[in-house]
């Protein structure tokens, strides 16, 4: 408080009460009651109290623009227990009193924005005689929210528009829910989920799925490139449980995704090669070249039936079978060089690709 402002000052220049009266014309008991809170000066007397101090008037105002993070996390976790324990209308006016006093901090302001929100949604039915109040302060949280859709922080303006995007989609006013889409990422995955409940929302269904499963097809590749880095990472370090683990999620994740059994084995492949495992690095071989024919069996499953690919070329699996025989002959698989089932399929697979080649020529 002002007050406690007046006597740090003071005592930082070394003045007592008395003087401090005597510069400003006023008497030491009411530099007194200044000091102990129970009276303020006049607002005519701000200026020179302060330049008297050698501090600004923000300073002896208690004035700070915003808070620090810390302390408006601190903030965040009263404003939860308050919500639970206190009145909802008292909560709000202390919020908005909060905001008035730093109106320029909008992390605080989002952020006490949106739990102020979802609170209120939970009132609606508990509270059907006050429609006038929760109207009032259903608009003030939009416009916190379109204020801090200027914020600098890229975080705080996404908060606010996801936000907003909900709030008017709850009210099936999609045309405005979908112009918040413009504060977000184009290539922000979520900005495309959103697009795509738009158009599921407004009745454009086929549009609608088309972008839900581009979305998935999007999202398998990202992780399936993150498990193998983690996976090479675990090898690298030579981790064998975690690469196991990760070389199992990969399998896993093609299986949800219905990538095909092909995509499912090559992380087996390359585990049992890293371990040296002669038998397990035969056996996932012979299933990626049984299976060869499933490198692009996606194309064909129901999970992305609105989604058009470009169909491989004729004869395009068993080129690729060529690609892998031809692998199998690298000295990285010297250790696997007398293992029967290894050798039989370079040897088998070898000859059946020959003919089919010739049967492709001839065709």
């Amino acid at each position: 408080m002002i007050g406690d402002v007046i006597r740090q000052y003071r005592r930082k220049a070394g003045m007592t009460q008395e003087a401090v009266a005597d510069r400003l014309g006023v008497t030491a008991s009411a530099v007194n009651k200044w000091e102990r809170n129970s009276s303020q000066p006049d607002i005519a007397l701000l200026a020179p109290i302060a330049r008297l101090l050698g501090i600004s008037t923000d300073t002896l105002l208690s004035f700070r623009e915003t808070l620090t993070d810390g302390e408006i996390d601190d903030y965040i976790r009263r404003l939860g227990r308050d919500l639970e324990e206190r009145d909802f209308g008292e909560v709000f006016a202390s919020v908005e009193a909060t905001i008035q006093e730093y109106p320029s901090c909008n992390r605080l302001i989002c952020q006490a924005a949106v739990m102020l929100q979802a609170r209120l949604h939970m009132t609606e039915t508990s509270e059907p005689d006050r429609t006038e109040e929760r109207e009032r302060r259903h608009g003030k949280i939009l416009r916190w929210f379109e204020q801090c859709l200027t914020a600098e922080e890229a975080s705080v303006r996404k908060m606010a528009a996801e936000s907003l995007f909900q709030d008017y989609c709850r009210r099936e006013d999609y045309d405005r829910a979908a112009s918040f889409l413009e504060y977000l990422a184009k290539e922000d995955p979520e900005r495309r989920m959103k697009e795509a409940q738009i158009l599921e929302k407004t009745g454009k269904k086929e549009e609608a799925c088309r972008n839900y499963e581009e979305i998935l097809f999007s999202n398998y590749q990202l992780s399936r490139m993150a498990l193998t880095h983690l996976r090479l990472l675990a090898m690298g370090d030579g981790d064998d449980a975690l690469a196991e683990t990760l070389a199992a999620a990969e399998s896993a994740l093609a299986g949800a995704y219905d990538m095909g059994i092909f995509n499912a084995t090559g992380a087996a492949f390359d585990l049992a090669v890293w371990r040296r495992d002669a038998d397990a690095a035969a056996e996932a071989m012979k299933e990626l070249l049984d299976h060869a024919d499933s490198i692009t069996a996606f194309t064909e499953s129901p999970l992305y039936r609105h989604m058009t690919f470009k169909k491989p070329e004729p004869a395009f699996e068993e080129r690729y079978r060529t690609i892998l025989i031809a692998g199998m002959a690298d000295e990285t698989y010297d250790f696997m060089k007398g293992h029967p089932l290894w050798e039989s399929l370079r040897a088998g697979r070898d000859a059946g690709h020959d003919k089919a080649i010739l049967k492709n020529n001839d065709g």
